[in-house]
């Protein structure tokens, strides 16, 4: 099965280390994701595209333990498809804090400042019976 991402422009894929795709405005320095035509902190039209890090801090984060209402999109039989999952913000670097869904839903195993890694994940499938891939963090695991 092919995979291919959700929606094109948020993270390099095929890749062996995907990184998100985000903007850099040469004027003033505020970097967005993702990717922006022109800057939300000053008056610039002009983005330059970044590659941002792969690996960031959990800055907080919350479970999801009910479905979404639309425009959710995932698996569509709530009873046997649908599962909890994780949501926080993850600081990459001092350019960006990103909101992403977390691998990790079970908030005994989560905790605010831990290292988290980008991962690329199962979304679901399209109307092609492409594998649908998007991007979330997952906890790094330490070599104790």
């Amino acid at each position: 099965m092919t995979q291919v991402p959700f929606a094109e422009g948020l993270f390099t894929w095929p890749a062996d280390e995907p990184r998100l795709i985000g903007s850099r405005c040469p004027d003033c320095g505020v970097t967005t994701f993702p990717a922006q035509s022109s800057c939300p902190g000053c008056p610039s039209e002009k983005m330059d595209e970044v590659l941002l890090e792969r690996r960031g801090t959990l800055w907080t984060f919350t479970t999801q333990e009910f479905r979404p209402k639309a425009p959710y999109k995932g698996p569509e039989d709530p009873d046997t498809d649908w599962q909890p999952y994780g949501v926080g913000y993850v600081d990459l670097g001092n350019a960006i804090r990103v909101e992403s869904r977390l691998t990790e839903s079970d908030p005994a195993k989560l905790h605010i400042g831990m290292e988290m890694e980008l991962r690329i994940v199962p979304f679901g499938t399209d109307e092609e019976g492409n594998e649908l891939v998007n991007f979330a963090f997952a906890p790094v695991q330490s070599d104790n």
